[in-house]
C-alpha cells in the first residue's frame, strides 16, 4: 500500500511539473516599454521570475537602474535602454539595437485627463502617438525576428475605456478603443506565424498614471465598491495574466482583450 501511494504521488508530481512547465519563460527574452514604474515594472518582475531575460525601455535612467538592481538581486538577467518614445524614432534601428525579442509588452502610455473642450491638436496627437502608434510600430519592427523562429507573444495594454467612457477621457478612450481593435488586427495578421497578440485591460491600480485618482480617498472607495470583488487592484494581481499570455500556456489564445478589473466590467 505504501509503495502504491508513493507511486501515485510521484506520478501526480510529474503531471504537476509538466503542467507548470507550460508557464516557464526560460530561454525567452522580453522587451517591456514603460518599464521604470507601475504596470511595466511589475511585468518585468513577473516575467523575470518566470525565467525570461529582460530588456527594459523607459525615459528615467535612475528608475531603470533601481529596477535593474532589484531584479539582479533575484538573479534575473536584465538590461535597459533609456528612450523617449514620444519622439519619432527609427524603429528598424531600434529593433536591430535590442536584438531578438520573444515577448513584447507594449506598456508605455499617457493619460492627460483633459476635459473635452481642453483637448488640443497637440495633446490629441501625443496621446494617439504614445498609446497607439508606438505599440504598432515597435511590434511591426520586431515581428520578422519572431516569425523567423515561429514563436512570439505581444501583450498590449488596453483599458476600461476600451469598453466604456469616463469623464475627461475622450482622447485617452479613443486611443484605448484603438488598442483593442489593433490587438485583434495584429492577431489576424501575425498569429499564423506563431505570434499571439492579446491585450490586458486593467481596472484601477495604483500607478503614476492613476495617481490623481488614488489621491482622492472617496473616489478610491467608490471605485472599489463598483467591483464584484470589492477592492481596487494591487499590482501583483497582474502577475498571473502577464506570465500566462507571455508563455506557451496561452498557445491557442490570440486577439483577446482580457479585463483584469475585479469584475468592474461585469456588474
Amino acid at each position: 500500500m505504501i509503495a502504491l501511494i508513493s507511486t501515485i504521488l510521484m506520478s501526480n508530481s510529474s503531471l504537476i511539473t509538466e503542467a507548470l512547465q507550460a508557464f516557464s519563460l526560460q530561454g525567452k527574452r522580453a522587451l517591456i516599454t514603460g518599464a521604470s514604474s507601475g504596470i511595466g515594472a511589475q511585468q518585468a518582475r513577473a516575467l523575470g521570475r518566470a525565467g525570461a531575460s529582460l530588456v527594459l525601455l523607459a525615459r528615467s535612467e535612475s528608475s531603470l537602474q533601481a529596477l535593474q538592481a532589484e531584479l539582479e538581486q533575484e538573479q534575473i538577467d536584465v538590461t535597459y535602454e533609456v528612450l523617449d518614445l514620444g519622439h519619432n524614432l527609427d524603429w528598424q534601428a531600434l529593433a536591430a539595437q535590442v536584438g531578438h525579442i520573444d515577448i513584447l509588452c507594449n506598456t508605455a502610455g499617457v493619460n492627460l485627463r483633459q476635459a473635452t473642450d481642453d483637448i488640443t491638436s497637440e495633446s490629441w496627437d501625443m496621446t494617439q502617438h504614445l498609446n497607439v502608434k508606438v505599440p504598432f510600430m515597435l511590434a511591426q519592427a520586431l515581428v520578422p525576428s519572431m516569425a523567423a523562429k515561429g514563436w512570439g507573444r505581444i501583450i498590449n495594454v488596453a483599458s476600461l475605456q476600451s469598453f466604456r467612457a469616463f469623464d475627461n477621457g475622450l482622447a485617452y478612450g479613443a486611443s484605448k478603443g484603438a488598442v483593442a481593435q489593433m490587438t485583434r488586427a495584429m492577431a489576424q495578421a501575425w498569429s499564423q506565424q506563431g505570434i499571439n497578440c492579446n491585450a490586458i485591460a486593467p481596472g484601477f491600480f495604483p500607478t503614476e498614471l492613476t495617481a490623481p485618482v488614488f489621491a482622492d480617498e472617496d473616489k478610491v472607495a467608490q471605485l472599489a465598491s463598483q467591483t464584484a470583488i470589492g477592492r481596487n487592484g494591487e499590482l501583483t494581481d497582474l502577475d498571473g495574466i502577464c506570465v500566462f499570455l507571455a508563455s506557451g500556456a496561452s498557445a491557442y489564445i490570440t486577439g483577446q482583450i482580457i479585463a483584469v478589473d475585479g469584475g468592474y466590467t461585469a456588474i
